[in-house]
């Protein structure tokens, strides 16, 4: 299982780096920017992202991961003057989540966590959250994507590029690597 830990918190941070390298290419104007009332800015995603990270992974063996000081209604609503103040939050929700991976042994992976009295194993809560946060995070890439427009910088494999990057892993000797060790 210790590799399942070691995947999990290299899928995490793929996904993290997705949404800083989406949000270096915008000016800070643009994270607030909404396509209409019912869309989410980037920074309403961050805030969301980050407290949900923040409640669930806050003593994530012992309480339950919708913590009573959460207020998942206010997370949809702009709580940042800054670009400064809104990398701050996701990385406090970051720093949250690692620490507890971190922290996690083998021997807990099947203990049971109660997520709104919904008991998990710790691997369901983990893959759940990890489900969501790429959603989310998604939603975040588009955002940015929409806004750049032709100047957008693809985070992926390049447009009319595959074939390069294929040749490139298949001219790579067989191991056991993990796809985001080249990023």
């Amino acid at each position: 299982m210790n590799s399942y830990l070691k995947g999990v918190k290299k899928q995490f941070l793929y996904y993290k780096m997705l949404g800083e390298k989406a949000m270096e290419q915008l000016q800070e104007e643009q994270l607030f920017w909404q396509y209409n009332v019912e869309s989410n800015s980037i920074a309403v995603l961050v805030n969301h992202i980050a407290g949900n990270m923040l409640s669930r992974f806050t003593d994530f063996l012992t309480l339950d991961g919708e913590k009573p000081w959460r207020n998942r209604d206010a997370e949809f609503s702009n709580q940042f003057q800054d670009k400064e103040e809104v990398m701050k939050h996701w990385n406090k929700g970051w720093s949250c989540l690692f620490t507890t991976l971190d922290n996690l042994k083998d021997s807990d992976l099947e203990k049971i966590i109660y997520i709104r009295n919904e008991g998990h194993t710790v691997v369901e809560a983990i893959n759940r959250q990890l489900a969501h946060y790429s959603y989310h995070i998604g939603q975040l890439v588009f955002i940015a994507k929409m806004l750049k427009n032709e100047d957008w910088q693809t985070l992926s494999i390049e447009r009319n590029k595959s074939a390069d990057y294929n040749n490139l892993k298949f001219s790579k000797k067989k191991d056991i690597r993990y796809f985001t060790d080249d990023l």
